[in-house]
């Protein structure tokens, strides 16, 4: 699983994007880059995107963001962990639901909050300047599995192609799992785009 730590250079401001674990690894990092959390941003509310929400709050004071449509997702992490045979700690409820469409700032950037449900249906992208955190949306020659509760794979191929794909193929794409992509890679190439 990936974790995305952004920061303004300027304010020192940063927000984590799906700290799935490893908080000590964030938290280290953030410091090494002398910055200060003040947004925890999960894309969706799937256990392993959201297993660091707790600790890095409570030691951080950040706010938490999520989709509203996610929910009584982010409410049924343990029971999807479990599923997999994982254990996971549950998630404080977002102190801000997202619905798609905002811009959050952070210090001096702005982040473009783009709604792509499918993977779940409160799924959310980050697009800001050139670079897309796409979640588990959209992935180097793949896509989100659409096979667990809440998904929808007509709605994710849909949000992929009417919202993504209209980015500047130079667009480098970070996805929750994998090696990074470009917009213009998963248009000429991604076999479930054609």
């Amino acid at each position: 699983m990936n974790c995305y730590i952004i920061g303004c250079e300027t304010t020192k401001q940063a927000a984590v994007i799906d700290p799935g674990g490893n908080v000590d690894q964030i938290k280290q990092a953030l410091k090494q880059h002398d910055l200060n959390l003040v947004m925890i941003i999960n894309t969706h509310g799937h256990f392993d995107h959201v297993g660091g929400n707790r600790q890095l709050q409570e030691d951080s004071g950040a706010e938490l963001l999520l989709h509203k449509e996610d929910l009584p997702v982010l409410a049924s992490v343990s029971q999807h962990a479990a599923a997999f045979g994982l254990q996971t700690e549950s998630s404080p409820l977002p102190s801000r639901e997202l619905v798609g469409g905002e811009t959050l700032t952070l210090g001096e950037l702005k982040l473009q909050v783009i709604h792509t449900p499918g993977h779940s249906p409160g799924g959310i992208c980050l697009y800001v300047d050139d670079t897309l955190l796409v979640g588990d949306t959209l992935f180097a020659g793949s896509i989100g599995r659409t096979d667990l509760p809440g998904g929808n794979h007509q709605l994710l191929i849909d949000g992929i192609k009417e919202k993504l794909l209209s980015l500047p193929e130079e667009t480098k794409v970070y996805p929750g799992h994998g090696p990074m992509t470009t917009i213009g890679e998963e248009k000429a190439h991604n076999p479930f785009l054609r």
